[in-house]
């Protein structure tokens, strides 16, 4: 019996390659984008829509405003967007200070519990986040260990039983982008970057790290999309 899947696509690298995955591995029955008042909200569902409608699956964009009162996060409030240099981003202590940064109260667990609520509703058994091994040293809820206890956590607030599924979870970023070319995903079509520009920023970290893992990769993307 085939899955039938929700993947929660914001069209960051991790979240696509797993969306792309999951249309080989499963029946892909939604693709949910959330809009927490982040600054890539407007680029992120964007770009969330053209993949989805590339693929013919039909696209949600769930609203969380209440979001942007939780803390002072660099994406939903007016804090700074931290910047990581390329040499730092193997330096456990920077990275850190770049997650707190940017670190937003639940917001992963939120977002698999609505998710697990649309996948029963719909007659789906499994959602699909986009996490990895390369932040999940920093971001504990990118981590296995998470997906694990929100498995369990599943087994009782689901009738189904939704499973939870993520097919990077101990890959990192140079090895997703593999996935993602051997996949054949259109990565002009991704937003990595935390800011909604017309092109990516090119200076936060989600951005280094993914100009870095194409770079490592061996895989060439279209300079127009870097500031």
């Amino acid at each position: 019996m085939i899955n039938k899947s929700v993947v929660l696509l914001s069209a960051g690298l991790d979240s696509t390659v797993n969306f792309y995955e999951a249309l080989r591995d499963t029946e892909v029955m939604l693709a949910l984008t959330f809009d927490y008042g982040q600054r890539a909200a407007k680029q992120e569902v964007a770009k969330a829509k053209v993949l989805a409608d590339l693929n013919h699956v039909r696209h949600m964009v769930i609203e969380l405003p209440w979001f942007k009162n939780l803390g002072h996060s660099g994406l939903t409030s007016e804090a700074s967007v931290p910047k990581v240099s390329p040499e730092k981003l193997d330096d456990l202590g920077a990275a850190k200070a770049s997650a707190k940064a940017v670190w937003i109260p639940n917001r992963n667990g939120v977002f698999l519990n609505i998710a697990a609520s649309l996948a029963e509703g719909i007659g789906a058994n499994m959602v699909i986040p986009g996490f990895n091994a390369e932040e999940a040293e920093t971001f504990p809820d990118n981590s296995f260990d998470f997906i694990r206890a929100t498995r369990k956590a599943f087994t009782y607030s689901t009738a189904n039983s939704v499973n939870v599924q993520c097919y990077t979870i101990t890959k990192n970023k140079v090895d997703i982008v593999k996935m993602g070319k051997s996949l054949q995903v259109p990565f002009h079509n991704i937003w990595p970057c935390y800011l909604s520009l017309e092109k990516w920023c090119g200076q936060c970290e989600s951005c280094q790290r993914a100009k870095r893992a194409f770079q490592a990769a061996g895989v060439k993307v279209d300079g127009s999309f870097l500031l």
